[in-house]
Protein backbone atom coordinates (compact mmCIF):
# COMPACT_ATOMS: atom_id res chain seq x y z
CA UNK A 1 0.00 0.00 0.00
CA UNK A 2 1.31 3.63 -1.18
CA UNK A 3 2.25 6.60 1.69
CA UNK A 4 -1.24 7.98 -0.11
CA UNK A 5 -3.35 4.79 0.85
CA UNK A 6 -1.65 4.39 4.70
CA UNK A 7 -4.22 5.45 6.99
CA UNK A 8 -3.91 8.35 9.39
CA UNK A 9 -4.77 7.38 12.70
CA UNK A 10 -7.64 9.49 14.16
CA UNK A 11 -8.42 11.14 11.09
CA UNK A 12 -12.29 10.77 10.30
CA UNK A 13 -14.09 12.06 6.71
CA UNK A 14 -15.54 15.53 7.05
CA UNK A 15 -18.17 17.22 4.91
CA UNK A 16 -16.74 18.61 1.67
CA UNK A 17 -13.25 17.02 2.01
CA UNK A 18 -9.90 17.77 2.47
CA UNK A 19 -10.42 20.54 -0.01
CA UNK A 20 -7.24 22.59 -1.23
CA UNK A 21 -4.85 20.27 0.55
CA UNK A 22 -4.17 18.84 -3.10
CA UNK A 23 -5.44 15.65 -2.42
CA UNK A 24 -7.12 13.21 -5.00
CA UNK A 25 -11.21 14.83 -6.03
CA UNK A 26 -13.59 13.13 -8.63
CA UNK A 27 -15.34 15.74 -10.75
CA UNK A 28 -18.55 14.83 -13.05
CA UNK A 29 -20.04 16.87 -15.14
CA UNK A 30 -22.94 16.93 -16.99
CA UNK A 31 -23.15 13.08 -16.77
CA UNK A 32 -25.75 11.33 -19.20
CA UNK A 33 -27.00 7.60 -19.60
CA UNK A 34 -29.41 7.03 -22.65
CA UNK A 35 -30.77 3.64 -23.55
CA UNK A 36 -32.29 3.61 -26.49
CA UNK A 37 -34.15 7.69 -26.04
CA UNK A 38 -34.57 6.86 -22.28
CA UNK A 39 -32.17 8.97 -20.09
CA UNK A 40 -31.66 6.79 -17.12
CA UNK A 41 -29.19 9.82 -15.88
CA UNK A 42 -29.30 13.24 -17.42
CA UNK A 43 -26.42 15.85 -16.86
CA UNK A 44 -25.22 14.91 -13.37
CA UNK A 45 -22.81 17.60 -11.90
CA UNK A 46 -21.04 16.11 -8.89
CA UNK A 47 -17.40 17.10 -6.87
CA UNK A 48 -16.34 14.85 -4.87
CA UNK A 49 -13.23 15.27 -2.88
CA UNK A 50 -10.89 12.98 -0.77
CA UNK A 51 -12.37 12.59 2.98
CA UNK A 52 -15.38 13.04 2.27
CA UNK A 53 -17.91 10.25 2.82
CA UNK A 54 -20.68 10.84 -0.01
CA UNK A 55 -24.00 9.26 0.05
CA UNK A 56 -25.94 8.99 -2.87
CA UNK A 57 -29.93 8.60 -2.30
CA UNK A 58 -33.35 8.70 -3.74
CA UNK A 59 -36.08 6.45 -4.74
CA UNK A 60 -35.51 3.27 -7.23
CA UNK A 61 -35.20 4.65 -10.71
CA UNK A 62 -33.65 7.44 -9.64
CA UNK A 63 -30.08 6.73 -11.69
CA UNK A 64 -27.89 5.89 -8.53
CA UNK A 65 -26.63 2.98 -9.84
CA UNK A 66 -26.87 4.02 -13.17
CA UNK A 67 -24.25 6.92 -12.65
CA UNK A 68 -21.73 4.59 -10.72
CA UNK A 69 -21.85 2.22 -13.58
CA UNK A 70 -20.91 5.12 -16.12
CA UNK A 71 -18.02 6.32 -14.16
CA UNK A 72 -16.63 2.59 -13.70
CA UNK A 73 -17.17 2.50 -17.12
CA UNK A 74 -19.93 -0.53 -17.30
CA UNK A 75 -22.08 1.52 -19.18
CA UNK A 76 -21.92 4.20 -22.38
CA UNK A 77 -21.90 7.45 -20.98
CA UNK A 78 -21.81 11.14 -22.71
CA UNK A 79 -19.97 14.44 -20.45
CA UNK A 80 -16.99 13.95 -18.55
CA UNK A 81 -15.49 12.43 -15.55
CA UNK A 82 -12.44 13.19 -14.42
CA UNK A 83 -10.19 12.15 -11.87
CA UNK A 84 -7.67 14.16 -10.21
CA UNK A 85 -8.00 16.42 -13.76
CA UNK A 86 -7.15 12.83 -16.04
CA UNK A 87 -10.57 12.09 -17.93
CA UNK A 88 -11.93 8.44 -17.53
CA UNK A 89 -14.79 8.57 -19.39
CA UNK A 90 -14.47 6.46 -22.56
CA UNK A 91 -11.90 4.54 -21.12
CA UNK A 92 -11.88 0.61 -20.65
CA UNK A 93 -13.54 -0.75 -17.72
CA UNK A 94 -9.57 -2.19 -16.36
CA UNK A 95 -8.13 1.28 -17.13
CA UNK A 96 -10.40 3.24 -14.72
CA UNK A 97 -10.08 0.43 -11.80
CA UNK A 98 -6.06 1.10 -12.96
CA UNK A 99 -6.17 4.48 -11.97
CA UNK A 100 -7.79 3.54 -8.59
CA UNK A 101 -11.47 3.95 -9.13
CA UNK A 102 -13.10 0.91 -7.69
CA UNK A 103 -16.65 -0.44 -6.87
CA UNK A 104 -18.57 -2.60 -5.20
CA UNK A 105 -22.06 -4.40 -6.01
CA UNK A 106 -25.06 -5.49 -3.97
CA UNK A 107 -23.74 -9.80 -4.01
CA UNK A 108 -20.26 -9.06 -2.97
CA UNK A 109 -17.95 -10.85 -5.36
CA UNK A 110 -15.59 -13.13 -4.25
CA UNK A 111 -13.76 -16.08 -4.96
CA UNK A 112 -15.62 -18.41 -2.38
CA UNK A 113 -13.79 -21.35 -2.58
CA UNK A 114 -10.48 -19.45 -2.09
CA UNK A 115 -9.37 -18.30 1.74
CA UNK A 116 -9.61 -14.73 2.38
CA UNK A 117 -6.14 -14.38 2.12
CA UNK A 118 -6.13 -15.48 -1.59
CA UNK A 119 -8.73 -12.78 -2.47
CA UNK A 120 -6.50 -10.65 -1.67
CA UNK A 121 -3.63 -11.77 -2.98
CA UNK A 122 -5.23 -11.88 -6.14
CA UNK A 123 -6.28 -8.65 -5.98
CA UNK A 124 -3.31 -7.22 -5.04
CA UNK A 125 -1.66 -8.68 -8.34
CA UNK A 126 -4.29 -7.27 -10.83
CA UNK A 127 -1.56 -4.50 -11.54
CA UNK A 128 1.72 -7.14 -11.02
CA UNK A 129 3.56 -9.21 -14.08
CA UNK A 130 2.21 -13.01 -14.65
CA UNK A 131 5.79 -14.19 -13.63
CA UNK A 132 5.71 -12.21 -10.28
CA UNK A 133 2.21 -14.00 -9.63
CA UNK A 134 3.52 -17.16 -10.30
CA UNK A 135 6.83 -17.08 -7.79
CA UNK A 136 5.52 -18.42 -4.47
CA UNK A 137 6.35 -15.92 -1.69
CA UNK A 138 7.30 -15.71 1.64
CA UNK A 139 5.02 -14.45 4.31
CA UNK A 140 2.45 -11.91 3.60
CA UNK A 141 2.48 -8.52 1.78
CA UNK A 142 2.65 -5.38 4.02
CA UNK A 143 -0.07 -4.25 1.83
CA UNK A 144 -2.33 -7.00 2.43
CA UNK A 145 -1.58 -7.52 5.77
CA UNK A 146 -2.80 -4.04 6.30
CA UNK A 147 -5.90 -4.26 4.58
CA UNK A 148 -6.86 -7.26 6.50
CA UNK A 149 -6.46 -5.29 9.78
CA UNK A 150 -8.63 -2.75 8.29
CA UNK A 151 -11.41 -4.46 7.26
CA UNK A 152 -10.89 -6.85 10.75
CA UNK A 153 -10.73 -10.23 8.87
CA UNK A 154 -7.09 -10.92 10.24
CA UNK A 155 -8.08 -14.02 11.96
CA UNK A 156 -9.97 -15.02 8.97
CA UNK A 157 -7.32 -15.06 6.58
CA UNK A 158 -7.00 -18.33 6.27
CA UNK A 159 -10.95 -19.64 6.08
CA UNK A 160 -12.08 -19.89 2.75
CA UNK A 161 -14.42 -16.91 1.77
CA UNK A 162 -17.59 -19.07 1.10
CA UNK A 163 -17.37 -19.53 5.04
CA UNK A 164 -17.88 -15.86 5.71
CA UNK A 165 -21.01 -14.06 7.16
CA UNK A 166 -22.44 -11.84 4.79
CA UNK A 167 -21.28 -8.83 6.20
CA UNK A 168 -17.83 -10.35 5.81
CA UNK A 169 -17.94 -10.88 2.08
CA UNK A 170 -18.32 -7.39 2.06
CA UNK A 171 -15.87 -6.12 3.63
CA UNK A 172 -13.39 -8.49 1.96
CA UNK A 173 -14.40 -7.20 -1.26
CA UNK A 174 -13.75 -3.71 0.41
CA UNK A 175 -10.37 -5.16 1.25
CA UNK A 176 -9.85 -6.24 -2.15
CA UNK A 177 -10.22 -2.14 -3.49
CA UNK A 178 -7.27 -1.19 -0.83
CA UNK A 179 -4.90 -3.45 -2.16
CA UNK A 180 -5.34 -2.31 -5.46
CA UNK A 181 -4.61 1.28 -4.46
CA UNK A 182 -8.23 2.50 -5.14
CA UNK A 183 -8.83 5.72 -3.65
CA UNK A 184 -12.10 6.33 -4.52
CA UNK A 185 -14.57 3.88 -3.60
CA UNK A 186 -18.07 3.58 -5.23
CA UNK A 187 -20.07 1.13 -3.04
CA UNK A 188 -23.81 0.23 -3.76
CA UNK A 189 -25.69 -0.51 -1.07
CA UNK A 190 -22.82 -2.09 0.74
CA UNK A 191 -25.48 -2.93 4.21
CA UNK A 192 -28.13 -4.00 1.97
CA UNK A 193 -29.46 -7.28 4.08
CA UNK A 194 -26.85 -7.06 7.15
CA UNK A 195 -27.38 -6.97 10.63
CA UNK A 196 -27.48 -4.16 12.98
CA UNK A 197 -24.27 -4.88 13.77
CA UNK A 198 -23.07 -5.78 10.91
CA UNK A 199 -24.37 -2.33 9.75
CA UNK A 200 -22.23 -0.48 12.79
CA UNK A 201 -19.26 -2.43 11.76
CA UNK A 202 -19.23 -1.69 8.03
CA UNK A 203 -19.91 2.08 8.93
CA UNK A 204 -16.88 1.99 11.41
CA UNK A 205 -15.12 0.92 8.73
CA UNK A 206 -15.97 3.66 6.22
CA UNK A 207 -15.09 5.96 8.52
CA UNK A 208 -11.82 4.51 8.86
CA UNK A 209 -11.36 4.23 5.08
CA UNK A 210 -12.73 7.62 4.25
CA UNK A 211 -10.49 10.12 5.67
CA UNK A 212 -7.92 9.10 3.01
CA UNK A 213 -10.40 8.66 -0.05
CA UNK A 214 -12.75 9.33 -1.67
CA UNK A 215 -16.22 7.18 -0.96
CA UNK A 216 -19.23 7.26 -2.07
CA UNK A 217 -21.97 4.62 -0.94
CA UNK A 218 -25.32 4.30 -3.08
CA UNK A 219 -27.87 3.67 0.00
CA UNK A 220 -31.38 3.10 1.01
CA UNK A 221 -30.99 2.65 4.64
CA UNK A 222 -31.84 5.87 5.82
CA UNK A 223 -30.66 5.32 9.31
CA UNK A 224 -27.25 4.37 8.42
CA UNK A 225 -26.86 7.29 6.40
CA UNK A 226 -28.06 9.64 9.42
CA UNK A 227 -25.33 7.33 11.27
CA UNK A 228 -22.34 7.97 8.94
CA UNK A 229 -22.84 9.94 5.71
CA UNK A 230 -20.68 13.75 5.84
CA UNK A 231 -22.83 14.74 2.79
CA UNK A 232 -25.23 13.83 1.05
CA UNK A 233 -26.51 13.97 -2.88
CA UNK A 234 -30.51 13.16 -3.77
CA UNK A 235 -31.36 11.49 -7.45
CA UNK A 236 -34.48 12.04 -8.71
CA UNK A 237 -35.27 10.60 -12.30
CA UNK A 238 -32.09 10.70 -13.11
CA UNK A 239 -31.32 14.08 -11.97
CA UNK A 240 -29.69 15.83 -8.68
CA UNK A 241 -32.38 17.61 -6.41
CA UNK A 242 -30.56 18.27 -3.73
CA UNK A 243 -27.18 18.27 -2.27
CA UNK A 244 -25.44 19.07 1.04
CA UNK A 245 -25.78 17.59 4.48
CA UNK A 246 -27.73 15.40 6.16
CA UNK A 247 -29.44 18.35 7.93
CA UNK A 248 -30.19 20.27 5.02
CA UNK A 249 -31.02 17.51 2.75
CA UNK A 250 -34.12 16.13 5.30
CA UNK A 251 -35.35 19.67 5.79
CA UNK A 252 -35.44 20.01 1.89
CA UNK A 253 -38.68 19.97 0.83
CA UNK A 254 -38.22 18.63 -2.46
CA UNK A 255 -36.54 15.48 -1.15
CA UNK A 256 -39.26 14.86 1.11
CA UNK A 257 -42.05 15.35 -2.09
CA UNK A 258 -39.75 12.63 -4.28
CA UNK A 259 -39.72 10.32 -1.22
CA UNK A 260 -43.12 10.52 -0.38
CA UNK A 261 -45.48 13.18 -1.85
CA UNK A 262 -48.00 14.35 -0.23
CA UNK A 263 -46.97 11.95 2.62
CA UNK A 264 -44.61 13.92 4.11
CA UNK A 265 -46.67 17.35 4.26
CA UNK A 266 -47.24 16.80 8.00
CA UNK A 267 -43.53 16.17 8.68
CA UNK A 268 -40.63 18.65 9.71
CA UNK A 269 -37.96 16.74 7.82
CA UNK A 270 -36.74 13.33 6.50
CA UNK A 271 -36.12 11.93 9.81
CA UNK A 272 -39.88 12.63 10.96
CA UNK A 273 -40.63 10.12 8.13
CA UNK A 274 -40.80 6.09 9.23
CA UNK A 275 -38.13 4.26 7.13
CA UNK A 276 -40.51 2.12 6.20
CA UNK A 277 -42.28 4.25 4.35
CA UNK A 278 -39.63 5.07 2.68
CA UNK A 279 -38.69 1.94 2.11
CA UNK A 280 -42.00 1.42 -0.10
CA UNK A 281 -41.68 4.51 -1.74
CA UNK A 282 -38.76 3.24 -3.28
Amino acid sequence: MTEAQAITPGREPVAGGNIGMGTQYLEVRGLTVDFDGFKAVSDVDLTLFQGDLRFLIGPNGAGKTTVIDAITGLVSATGSVSKSGVELLGKKVHQIARAGVGRTFQTASVFEQLTVLQNLDIAAGAGRSPWTLLRRRNGVLPAIAQALETVGLTDLADKPAGVLAHGQKQWLEIGMLLVQNADVLLLDEPVAGMSSEEREETGNLLRRIGGERTVVVVEHDMDFMRAFATSVTVLARGQVIAEGSVAEVQANPKVQEVYLGTAAAGASSLADIPDELIEESS
